[in-house]
């Protein structure tokens, strides 16, 4: 597929420069987007975000045409702690948005953002301090079909690329490693790193098994974008990196979960049999019991399945304020949080005497990263890949165990846990699940 040209779409451009050919004015695409934003951040900031009908609009240079659209406003009436104001811009030209928060009176964290008019997708993002001054600006590349190729990593002056990460690259050939299949289901992984690539579920062609359930493309590629298009957050590699360092013979299949549309957690469920699952790892959850009517529908359809799901990591008791899928009544589950090396609960990981099955050591573990570095990772969401592991071992052990079977199994090894007072957990503390014995 062909790429549009950077930062903005040939058309938006030719707009913005008076009907030149969307050649010519590809050419100059960076330094149009520059001129808004740099534009933005000199005459509208700050006095846009703390006074938006009171600011007067610019009726020449780049910022020529914007008017006032709408205020979102986040926080108590008439004290906002998290402002957006949106500029819509003239005939052909991208939107333009300004968001801060503000703390003690001080404005912070404010960004300036370029939209595609036509559509709302976003194309260029600027940080600026408190006084407005840019230090750090991304940009998004996307092909003829829409989807988002790349995030550009643009210098304070927006004139030059300092990085470019690929956001949807073709998974790499192999071969299927064979082993225990475990479904992942989150953010995605970098599958471009051999720690993952090598151990990807394949079918009889090389093709990996995978896929994005929230693009709905064969590219499960790292990168939760709910919160930002521009900053994804990249949490599904490091957790499967746990996952097969622990189960290093696993048969990795993962899936991007479809945050556009829960409802097809159904399918997902289904393609994670089809492909031959005996363990789910889940290490995701809401708030909202709605977003998993269909992943439990499919759950229990799908009983020979173990679903190793994350309690979550609010501090709090979920069996009195519900995390989703934690607090659904399923056989075929388990519930982990995270404790210290001690037996005691993990500070800020969530808990319930009845919706929390386990407690397993998931602090300062060593997982590599999204760049296949080496670092450490805490909470709730590791403990999950421990568990998986743990069963996926004994699967490869005993082949004709189902759901039941390992779930027992597992909660068979679970002692009691140091703390004094009523349980936190329902089924106990598993010192050590890399142990098999």
């Amino acid at each position: 597929m062909g790429r549009c040209p950077p930062f903005l779409t040939a058309a938006v451009v030719a707009a913005m420069f008076g009907g030149a050919s969307a050649a010519a004015a590809a050419e100059n695409t960076p330094d149009a987007g520059a001129a808004i934003l740099q534009a933005s951040a000199a005459a509208l900031c700050p006095d846009i975000l703390l006074n938006p009908e009171g600011t007067e609009m610019a009726t020449e240079g780049p910022l020529a045409g914007y008017r006032l659209g709408a205020v979102r406003d986040r926080g108590p009436e008439g004290r906002w702690v998290r402002r957006e104001v949106r500029l819509d811009g003239p005939v052909g030209a991208p939107d333009l948005g300004l968001e801060a928060t503000r703390a003690g009176g001080q404005l912070r964290r404010i960004s300036l953002t370029l939209y595609d008019g036509d559509i709302g997708r976003p194309l260029i993002t600027a940080l600026a301090d408190s006084t407005c001054r840019i230090h750090h600006a991304r940009a998004l590349r996307y092909d003829d079909d829409g989807m988002a190729l790349e995030l550009v990593h643009l210098s304070a002056d927006l004139a030059s690329e300092e990085q470019v990460e690929a956001l949807n690259p073709p998974v790499p050939a192999g071969e299927d490693p064979g082993g225990v299949t475990v479904a992942h289901i989150d953010s995605g992984v970098n599958y471009l790193l051999p720690v993952l690539a090598e151990r990807l579920a394949r079918d009889g062609e090389g093709r990996a098994l995978g896929y994005d359930f929230w693009d709905l493309d064969a590219r499960p590629f790292d990168g939760d974008t709910g919160r930002s298009a521009f900053f994804p957050i990249r949490h599904g590699t490091p957790v499967a990196s746990l996952l097969v360092k622990e189960a290093p013979a696993v048969r990795l299949l993962p899936f991007r979960y479809p945050r556009p549309d829960m409802g097809r957690m159904a399918d997902l469920i289904d393609a994670a049999a089809a492909a031959g699952s005996s363990v789910v790892a889940m290490p995701l959850g809401s708030r909202e019991a709605e977003d998993w009517t269909a992943f439990e529908a499919a759950a229990r359809r799908h009983s020979d399945l173990l679903f190793i799901v994350s309690a979550g990591n609010d501090g709090r008791d979920i069996d009195a304020v519900p995390l989703y899928p934690a607090a659904l009544a399923l056989e075929n589950m388990l519930v982990v949080t995270s404790a210290d090396a001690f037996g005691r609960l993990a500070a800020g990981s969530n808990w319930g005497s009845e919706s929390v099955d386990l407690m397993v050591p998931a602090e300062q573990l060593e997982v590599t990263d999204y760049r296949g570095a080496r670092g450490r990772a805490s909470g709730s969401s590791y403990a999950v890949p421990r568990v998986a592991a743990l069963a996926a071992r004994l699967k490869a052990a005993n082949p004709q165990w189902q759901a039941a079977e390992l779930k027992a199994a597992i909660l068979g090894r679970a002692v009691p846990p140091l703390e004094r007072g009523r349980p936190k957990v329902a089924g106990g503390w598993i010192p050590n699940p890399a142990e098999d014995n």
